[in-house]
């Protein structure tokens, strides 16, 4: 336990991976050189920080939910909080409910963006108002130049286990390099590629590239890759849509280049440093990451509900060729 929390309320794994430099800057700043990371359990924070030296722990809590539950996580949080008897709380989102519960639990200091009526319960001044359509990030940026809080860098570098990267690299050691990830599934179907398009490419990509492919997306993806696996021919391709999280996320750290949807796999695939070509059909491009390729309509008509079908498996091959013969320096 930590005199600081950080409290962070969106709900995807890339949210927990992008938050991760900041989290890093505020412990770097604190005396203890760590804090309390509050999230939703949906973002798999603790496993995910488990190697993390600036987190000393990964606290759940629930936030959506109909009105009647989000006054029950309130109440709830606000008791939290107040168990811990924390000092200060940073709050990494605009949202009002942690910065209301960290008021009624007693926190001295209430660090947030300030944006909207959020700002009648935090102790700084918050950030300027006018920046409010800007990217998460740049908020972020703002509220630590604000509060002199350095940062050295927005890039994730996620840190995982030694034992974990060691015990993924060892179960794959008879696979030819280099090794190429491909993620299946999205948060939302729209931001999913059709299986026509991905057996197109697959198969481009079996037939003229060296190496392993590997296929990940979570348990309902298994039946899907064994079926793409099957329509296409080549170099050898692995199912291995059974990973866990923490697992997937080493295979990726461990990995030469992922190709597949703006997903937690593509966050996680950049915050190891691998480059991650992702396709961005029906949501706007993430310019945060010099790992993060992204892939667009080939007609230049930008993200529209459809989009992903706009994206052409050709055009897809033809970003990644160059990529095909290299691997990562390790």
């Amino acid at each position: 336990m930590t005199s600081t929390a950080v409290i962070q309320v969106k709900q995807g794994i890339g949210d927990v991976v992008w938050h991760l430099p900041f989290i890093r800057a505020i412990a770097a700043a604190e005396p203890e050189g760590m804090v309390s990371f509050l999230t939703l359990p949906s973002t798999h924070a603790r496993e995910l920080l488990q190697a993390e030296p600036c987190v000393a722990e990964v606290v759940y809590f629930e936030h959506k939910g109909s009105e009647l539950a989000r006054g029950v996580h309130l109440a709830l949080l606000v008791a939290l909080l107040r168990k811990r008897r924390f000092r200060k709380v940073w709050i990494l989102d605009r949202t009002v409910r942690p910065a209301l519960a960290a008021k009624l639990a007693g926190i001295p200091e209430r660090i947030g963006l300030g944006l909207g009526p959020q700002r009648w319960f935090i102790t700084n001044p918050g950030i300027d108002p006018r920046d409010r359509h800007a990217w998460m990030i740049e908020w972020l940026r703002e509220l630590m130049a604000a509060m002199n809080v350095p940062l050295a860098s927005a890039e994730p570098e996620l840190k995982l286990p030694r034992s974990m990267l060691a015990a993924m690299a060892a179960r794959h050691a008879g696979a030819a390099r280099p090794w190429t990830v491909i993620a299946l599934g999205a948060s939302h179907t729209s931001k999913d590629w059709p299986d026509t398009s991905w057996i197109a490419f697959l198969d481009m990509l079996r037939r003229q590239a060296a190496g392993t492919v590997f296929l990940i997306g979570g348990p309902g993806n298994a039946a899907r890759a064994d079926v793409l696996i099957a329509r296409s021919a080549g170099t050898p391709a692995l199912n291995l849509c059974h990973l866990t999280v923490i697992e997937a996320a080493a295979l990726l750290q461990l990995a030469d280049l992922f190709v597949g949807p703006d997903s937690g796999p593509m966050n996680l695939a950049a915050a190891g440093g691998t480059p991650a070509f992702a396709l961005f059909g029906s949501t706007p491009v993430h310019r945060y990451s010099r790992f993060i390729h992204a892939i667009e309509p080939a007609d230049g008509g930008g993200p529209t509900p459809d989009g992903m079908g706009r994206i052409l498996p050709a055009q897809v091959f033809a970003r990644i060729e160059p990529y095909l013969g290299t691997m990562k320096t390790p």
